[in-house]
């Protein structure tokens, strides 16, 4: 059909400079060549579209067909594009949060941190896997939440030095082979950025819905809308944006102070079109008890710094 396009709009242009050359007045001409740029604009839009549409194709043919983790019903990936904004330590709250308020609900917890694990310590676990019948890792458990992390996998002090084959290899192996019975929700703590990881994990699984925290500060605001905006690339849902660390509490005279800013995130959600699901206070008690591997939902479940992580999704 393009062949043959193209030989229409070449024999209009050969008509069109035959009747420039012969006719007195060149009315005819102008109008020949007005209309033969006119349909040169509409080929162009047609021929952009329909090349679009073979790459949308293409890239369909060449991405992994998603295959669901089994055992588990539904996933959620809670994501930052920073690093050190809390992004951990909301992923491990989030998981206690929603089995205490379903008691009926069993929730997983996959670290994806592959270079820097923490659940490990947020979650007070130690030890090697043990391996099942069927050869699979069966997670370490703490407060009634499966875990699995690279953490477990190799020394505490001990630096992850791989290249991406080696990272992709090693996140096949814990999304794949690990036995976590029967979950309802599995949530996954992401590693900052929008890299390898992140991609094999969307494109690899099917993903219910993104958690995305960042502090008000515009350096991390910046990462966080480049996260926000790959989930929509491969079209996975954003459940909303949380705004960690978003005001100071002084222990002694209750003065507020916004440390690194005030309603960063929820302007960003704003502007994504997307929820905004709340503050979590820079709080002496949220990292002390993240320290001892006591998260705060299950140490102080009744501080008032703890109620909006019961109401996330």
């Amino acid at each position: 059909m393009a062949l043959f396009t193209y030989s229409i709009m070449s024999h209009l242009l050969r008509l069109s400079a035959n009747k420039a050359s012969v006719l007195r007045t060149g009315t005819e001409g102008k109008c020949g060549a007005a209309v033969c740029l006119q349909f040169i604009r509409c080929q162009r839009s047609v021929d952009t579209k329909a090349l679009q549409e073979r790459q949308k194709q293409h890239m369909a043919k060449g991405l992994p067909r998603q295959k669901p983790i089994t055992g588990v019903k539904q996933v959620i990936v809670v994501a930052s594009g920073k690093g050190g904004v809390g992004k951990s330590t909301t992923a491990v709250n989030l998981a206690l949060a929603l089995m205490a308020n379903d008691s009926s609900k069993s929730v997983g917890l996959l670290d994806a941190d592959v270079y820097g694990p923490s659940i490990p310590k947020l979650m007070n676990l130690k030890g090697n896997p043990e391996l099942s019948d069927n050869n699979l890792m069966i997670p370490l458990t703490n407060y009634g939440v499966p875990c699995m992390s690279m953490g477990f996998l190799v020394d505490d002090a001990a630096p992850i030095v791989w290249r991406g084959l080696m990272v992709m290899s090693a996140m096949e192996k814990l999304l794949r082979q690990v036995d976590w019975g029967s979950l309802d929700y599995l949530v996954i703590d992401m590693p900052p950025g929008t890299g390898d990881v992140q991609l094999s994990i969307t494109q690899n699984i099917p993903v219910a819905g993104a958690v995305i925290v960042s502090t008000p500060q515009d350096i991390a605001l910046l990462d966080a809308r480049r996260g926000a905006e790959m989930f929509k690339k491969v079209n996975v849902p954003i459940l909303g944006l949380v705004q960690n660390m978003s005001v100071f509490h002084c222990p002694k005279c209750q003065h507020q102070t916004h440390i690194f800013g005030s309603d960063g995130a929820r302007q960003l959600a704003h502007t994504l079109g997307e929820e905004f699901l709340g503050d979590v206070p820079l709080h002496l008690n949220i990292r002390e008890s993240s320290d001892r591997g006591q998260p705060v939902v299950v140490s102080c479940p009744q501080s008032p710094e703890v109620w909006l992580i019961f109401f996330l999704p």
